[in-house]
């Protein structure tokens, strides 16, 4: 198949302003009806060094990153010299006139005749936004919006460049391949998955978050800080990741539904108190959003190594639930999910993303929000017998959670192994009660849990297993393989653990073969299914140089 709608590429350095110029160059797209993908690749540095910001961009619906660059804007040679090489045919490439390294796919533009250093990314976003086709007054718009109410000279000159560079491109014999235009477009949001993490939050009843900044989570956090008066939140940053995990489950403990947002290496400081969760039976949601490692690793890459950590770390055995988004809209929901799921349950909820999607914006419906209810709090104290018994035996597991200080009865908790009232305890009688009383609240988490979504004819001739943000490229790559006339279906978990076997096992074993899709090195989704079920899946498709899966990635190896 035939790749669909078209793809720009923006490159420069950290400290020229790409993000800014691609971001407002997105949400123009999305107002002009365009589906959109975002892919931002940059280093962990505050300037210099090479980043671009990719957007691919089609009035069908798209849903996953592409590799061939129909348009290479490039705010200094080095980018025409690293990405010259993914042109798709009829690609080109924007660059100063005075480049050394352009060659007959470039569009010299005199950016220093257009704007000084300062607004030469404006400048280059004029030129992109005329050659695609886009409205320049729309342009200025959301650029007015994105600066917001800044210096009205700034405002004047950003008007300014971005009118001769629509004029000079108007004026050039320049051919190019257009994206098909959009008639009627709807209106939708542009948003990226920690954006859509941070309203499913608020959404779900969040009231407290406290965190310790580590990309790729912190945009999260911002977004909630952003928020937080409107709202009625409280946002704390801890000194460090250990006190944050603690402060929210004393949060929650007194009933404030919480949430805490890290990455690998916050999370490894948590394990703790995720434990201290699990024994004292407060629900928490922990969203851990992750990056190549081990250690530091690629700070601000993109990878899918943590599923085996998040699902194990913590000492002692206890239940939990690990959501895996692989949409924008997926994000927003399953972090509503995880509210309810841990306020149920009383235990922690896991939100495992990865840097791609939480920096990659798309073209998103507006929530139905009307009808969404917010988790409550605790259990009615009326009816509750003296002494309240915070850890009663049930047959479920999950015991009435009163707030302390919301009524009359005394609530105990504590960190050692304790009685039903919460009382310390080496009674290992006891012991084996309570250990059997929290293991049985996985039994009603299993119950709850999302089967994984099958997509395409049963008994394929290839059945591709995904899970979390893989979703969109393997969907893509499966439909470009039916195309070619093959029998080929997916298979996506937007839920790892619990895994149950009864919802997705017999589709494993009709398949021909199975190959799985993930973006670390050691298959840990296969792993982990090979040891819930026995089945083994030979093939598998692994990226682990910290950049995303593609469709066309996701085919190259497939056929190797």
């Amino acid at each position: 198949m035939e790749k669909t709608g078209f793809n720009i590429l923006i490159g420069g350095e950290a400290g020229q302003g790409l993000v800014t110029i691609g971001q407002i160059l997105a949400k123009t797209l999305v107002r002009s009806g365009y589906s959109i993908v975002v892919t931002q690749s940059y280093e962990s540095r505050i300037r210099g060094g090479h980043n671009t910001f990719a957007v691919r961009l089609s009035p069908d619906e798209i849903v996953g990153p592409q590799e061939p660059v129909d348009l290479l804007v490039a705010l200094n040679a080095e980018t025409v010299a690293l990405h010259r090489n993914e042109l798709a045919d009829q690609g080109r490439i924007l660059v100063d006139e005075e480049c050394e390294t352009a060659d007959d796919s470039c569009i010299r533009v005199p950016f220093k005749a257009l704007a000084s250093d300062k607004f030469s990314n404006v400048a280059a976003l004029g030129v992109a936004g005329s050659l695609i086709g886009l409205d320049d007054k729309l342009i200025g718009t959301v650029m007015h919006e994105f600066f917001g109410k800044k210096d009205t000279q700034v405002a004047e000159e950003n008007d300014r460049v971005l009118s001769e560079a629509y004029r000079w491109s108007a004026d050039q014999p320049v051919s190019i391949r257009k994206p098909a235009p959009v008639t009627n477009p709807r209106p939708r949001l542009m948003m990226n998955g920690n954006e859509a993490i941070a309203l499913g939050a608020i959404s779900a009843g969040l009231r407290f978050c406290s965190f310790y900044p580590m990309t790729p989570a912190t945009s999260i956090v911002l977004n909630l800080t952003a928020k937080a008066k409107r709202m009625g939140l409280i946002v704390e940053q801890a000194e460090d990741e250990i006190a944050a995990i603690n402060m929210a489950i004393g949060a929650s403990f007194a009933g404030a539904p919480s949430m805490v947002a890290t990455s690998g290496g916050g999370y490894a400081l948590m394990t703790e108190g995720v434990s201290l969760a699990g024994m004292t039976e407060t629900p928490v949601v922990v969203v851990v959003a992750q990056r190549p490692g081990p250690a530091t690793g690629l700070p601000t890459r993109t990878e899918q190594g943590d599923l085996e950590f998040v699902l194990h770390g913590g000492h002692g055995e206890f239940p939990r639930s690990i959501l895996t988004p692989g949409t924008v809209e997926e994000c927003f929901h399953l972090t509503r999910k995880a509210f309810d799921v841990a306020e149920r349950y009383q235990s922690p909820v896991f939100v495992l993303t990865d840097q791609f999607l939480a920096d990659s914006y798309r073209a998103v419906e507006p929530f139905d929000i009307d009808n969404l209810a917010s988790v409550s709090a605790g259990a009615d104290s009326s009816g509750i017998p003296v002494p309240y018994r915070r850890f009663a035996l049930t047959d479920d597991g999950v015991s009435p959670r009163l707030l302390p200080g919301m009524s009359e009865h005394l609530v105990l908790a504590d960190s050692d192994e304790h009685t039903e009232d919460g009382h310390i305890t080496e009674d290992l009688t006891v012991r084996n009660l309570m250990v059997e009383k929290r293991l049985r609240k996985g039994d009603g988490i299993r119950r709850d849990a999302m089967p994984p979504e099958m997509q395409g004819e049963g008994k394929p001739d290839l059945l591709l297993v995904s899970w979390g943000s893989s979703k969109g490229p393997v969907s893509e790559a499966a439909s470009r393989v039916k195309d070619d006339g093959e029998n080929v279906a997916t298979l996506h978990f937007s839920q790892v653990w619990p895994l149950v076997p009864d919802q997705f096992l017999g589709r494993l074993q009709e398949a021909r073969e199975v190959a799985c899709v993930e973006g670390n090195a050691t298959g840990q989704l296969a792993g982990l299914i090979r040891r819930e079920t026995g089945f083994t899946i030979e093939k598998r498709v692994l990226r682990y140089d910290g950049l995303p899966l593609t469709p066309e990635w996701i085919l190259r190896e497939l056929k190797r």
